[in-house]
This record gives C-alpha cells, structure tokens and sequence, in this order.
C-alpha cells in the first residue's frame, strides 16, 4: 500500500505542481485540465484551463495534486519530506521556502540532523524531517 498527499488549489495548481517537482528534483508525470476531460461541456469556459489531475513523482514518491472546485479549496494538509541527507534537507528547504514564510527554521534536533516547517507560497505546510537513527 502507499499513501499519497492529494493537494487541492484554487487555480494554481500548475505552477504549484511544477515549482514541487524543480525544488523536490522531481517532475510532472500526469496532468489534464477540466477541458480534456469527458465533462468539459459540463464545465464553464473559464475552468476548462484548470488541472483537474497532476502528479509529481519524486523517487519513489508521489504528490498529487487539481484545481479544486468547493469545498475542496479548504482545509489544511502538511507535507512531511523526509531527505537522506542534511544538504538534501538544506537544499529542499530552501527551494520551498522561496517566496514563503519559514515557521520554524531548518535546524538540528534531538531527533533530527535537520527539522524545518515552512508555509510555500502557495500556502501548503511543509516539514522538512532529516532524521537521526534511534
């Protein structure tokens, strides 16, 4: 089994997908808007434009995410990555963090060589989670 973070966006769901898989050194391997779909008839002109599916896939990870319509705009999900390595952790706290707001910096912890939480500029939580062996 695997569980994946399904993401919803009020419109910005292409740059949003886009800009996780340039900071997670991944990239987009599905996308299609409303106006692809079957329904596009159904959809008024201007949602026809908008990601009614995307997914990024990181190594073996995967992040989903659309444009969704209510009630699917609210609620709040954090996205906990888990990097190998303290660089890696820097690397991809930074790139999030670009144009965001840092919660709590990237730092070392007790139970971790980097620990960071961040709000990206698309405003979806991140912790950034470099663990240490117990």
């Amino acid at each position: 089994m695997q569980l994946v973070a399904y993401l919803n966006f009020p419109g910005t769901a292409r740059a949003a997908m886009d800009f996780y898989a340039a900071a997670l050194g991944g990239k987009v391997t599905q996308r299609f808007t409303y106006g692809e779909s079957p329904m596009a008839a159904d959809m008024p002109e201007a949602a026809r434009g908008n990601v009614m599916h995307s997914q990024v896939e990181v190594g073996s990870a995967l992040i989903m995410g659309a444009d969704g319509p209510p009630p699917h705009e609210a609620g709040s999900t954090t996205i906990n990555v888990m990097p190998d390595t303290p660089e890696e952790a820097e690397r991809i706290f930074r790139a999030l963090a670009e144009g965001g707001e840092v919660n709590m910096p990237l730092e070392e912890t007790f139970w971790a060589y980097r620990f960071g939480a961040l709000t990206d500029k698309f405003g979806k939580h991140w912790m950034v989670n470099c663990l240490k062996p117990m």
